[in-house]
């Protein structure tokens, strides 16, 4: 019996839909077949197809195709490594070992995203021969367009060439070969081209939905990779200078009225979307749309160091007590965390200047006050890290600070106050703290809307292409829009090069970018893992700038050839 590989069977599978029984479940026949050929004919049906194709978005986006796959496009990087497993090194970590044709991660990421694909191709085939108004079919094109090029473009960033398939099949297929890189990219550049032409403005849409702008700003990023470099710029600015999109400069927002920044405020709750005034998300990916399901995303349970672990020597007693009451975090600026993806010394400490709003104490927390011990103790109310507590840890203790505690990234978590609205008690509750304030009961997701793309990025893609033509004031002045906008140091055009900006995107873009997949498109995979992740580092080779095909897709395409990435094994 011949295999189904499983890009055959995600192929395959965009050409079947249910089939549906009549009443009485004992009937031997059905009543009736649903086809693509009787089930996508008018807007309602299509609205169907187009909601699956945006929940395999949103699963990715939310850790939801599975949490160490979804954690892999971050960490393994110059941003973080993984603080559960680091001695002796496992996942990828280790990348010799673990990073492997036969390893899940690159084989979730394919699999993942050639399902968006097989659902967009069938929109796509459909669209045309449907009974829908030209207006519908062209809405519903040009987000099926979307999502095919923005799937294509992230799977040639993270593995090079890969097998092109644009067409809705009814059998599998044994012959796929990969095409070129650039071949990928140009079918991405098509696909975008056309979409914008079909799609309407950000402000003509409703919240969530794919827009021109967002099209424009991945056709930006595509055209990047092939080079183009003017055809880049003419895409960003088309972003930058519609006047329905703008930075946020001003505190805007449910918590305006309340200390902070206008940098926090993007990602308080409830504050991302357009319809609250946020004209600077290009797309916003919500927890539910379009009657999908609710989807919560688990970065801040990742990334959130395990402060219930965190313990010190008590002064009076010579006793371990634990830092923070009842193991909470008592001054309600994160969600509880269990240290799963530990930020490096690069990112923490080494890139930022003076003033810099993105490092502020509103978005990355580097001290906390003890609470755990009793009110009259000497340590009761100290800080953690002012005080001297931290730097009298003990060597058997070095856990402390890989797992338990490292700034706080604050982006992925709602204030306190939120939570109750965010997901109501059975997921995440408010408790009275006694000493004031309120502790965080933690829960492993939250449901806030999260972005897929800010026009912060745009102004960074159009930098990347006006440093690729050699015109660095260019490039710093659109950097240094983002920089005055974080009250910080100016950058000067004999500075910026592509480490700079690649830093710079790691200052505006932490936590949002799939790192990963911006340092394997740019080649630069290994040249800053090698130089800052104090794990991964060790043991990663030029050869992973280039994540491996994966095994099972070369082994079971056998009426094809689909190379393997150089360094691999088949």
């Amino acid at each position: 019996m011949k295999k189904y590989n499983k890009l055959s069977i995600y192929l395959l599978a965009g050409s079947m839909l249910l089939t549906a029984c009549s009443k009485s479940f004992l009937d031997e026949k059905p009543l009736s077949i649903y086809t693509p050929d009787n089930s996508l004919q008018n807007a309602s049906q299509f609205q169907q197809a187009i909601n699956n194709v945006y929940n395999g978005v949103r699963n990715v986006y939310m850790g939801n195709i599975n949490l160490d796959t979804y954690f892999g496009l971050y960490y393994a990087t110059d941003f973080a490594f993984n603080a559960t497993d680091y001695s002796p090194a496992a996942k990828l970590n280790e990348y010799k070992a673990t990073m492997v044709p036969t390893y899940f991660i690159p084989q979730n990421i394919w699999s993942a995203f050639y399902k968006i694909i097989t659902n967009a191709n069938l929109i796509i085939s459909r669209a045309s021969q449907s009974s829908m108004t030209d207006a519908d079919k062209n809405s519903f094109l040009g987000q099926a367009l979307f999502f095919r090029a923005y799937s294509y473009d992230l799977l040639a960033n993270l593995f090079g060439g890969v097998p092109l398939e644009l067409d809705e099949l009814s059998q599998p297929k044994y012959d796929y070969t990969r095409a070129t890189r650039e071949d990928v990219y140009q079918q991405c550049k098509k696909d975008l081209q056309e979409a914008i032409g079909m799609l309407s403005d950000i402000d003509k849409v409703p919240d969530g939905v794919v827009n021109k702008q967002i099209a424009q700003h991945i056709l930006s990023e595509v055209l990047l990779s092939l080079k183009d470099y003017d055809g880049a710029i003419a895409a960003a600015t088309a972003v930058i200078d519609y006047p329905g999109v703008s930075l946020m400069t001003e505190r805007f927002g449910r918590r305006a009225n309340q200390p902070g920044d206008v940098y926090r405020d993007l990602f308080e709750y409830g504050n991302q979307n357009y319809s609250t005034g946020n004209h600077e998300g290009l797309l916003v990916i919500q927890t539910a749309l379009n009657n999908a399901a609710s989807v919560g995303d688990q970065t801040a349970w990742a990334v959130v160091p395990s402060l219930g672990g965190l313990k010190i020597t008590e002064t009076s007693s010579k006793t371990k007590m634990p830092v923070l009451y009842n193991g909470k975090f008592i001054d309600s600026l994160s969600s509880n965390g269990i240290g799963w993806i530990r930020p490096t010394s690069h990112f923490l400490y080494e890139i930022w200047s003076d003033g810099d709003m993105r490092n502020s104490s509103y978005n990355i927390v580097r001290d906390i006050r003890i609470s755990g011990v009793s009110a009259s103790s000497p340590d009761y109310g100290k800080w953690y890290v002012k005080d001297g507590y931290k730097d009298k840890t003990l060597p058997a203790d070095f856990r402390d600070t890989i797992r338990n505690f490292y700034p706080i990234i604050r982006k992925t978590s709602p204030s306190a106050g939120d939570f109750e609205a965010v997901a109501g008690p059975s997921i995440l509750t408010d408790m009275t703290n006694p000493f004031g304030g309120t502790i965080l009961n933690g829960a492993s997701r939250l449901f806030m809307q999260k972005y897929m793309a800010r026009l912060a990025e745009t102004y960074l893609f159009r930098a990347e292409a006006y440093l690729d033509k050699g015109q660095t004031q260019k490039a710093a002045d659109d950097i240094n829009v983002l920089r005055a906008r974080a009250h910080t140091k100016l950058a000067n055009a004999s500075e910026i090069n592509l480490d700079y900006i690649l830093d710079e995107r790691l200052r505006e873009l932490y936590l949002e970018e799939f790192r990963m997949a911006t340092l394997t498109r740019l080649g630069k995979l290994y040249d800053r893992d090698k130089m800052y992740n104090p794990l991964s580092g060790k043991s990663i080779e030029p050869y992973h700038n280039l994540w491996p095909i994966p095994a099972t897709e070369i082994t079971n395409n056998d009426e094809g050839d689909i190379e393997q990435n150089d360094g691999y094994t088949k």
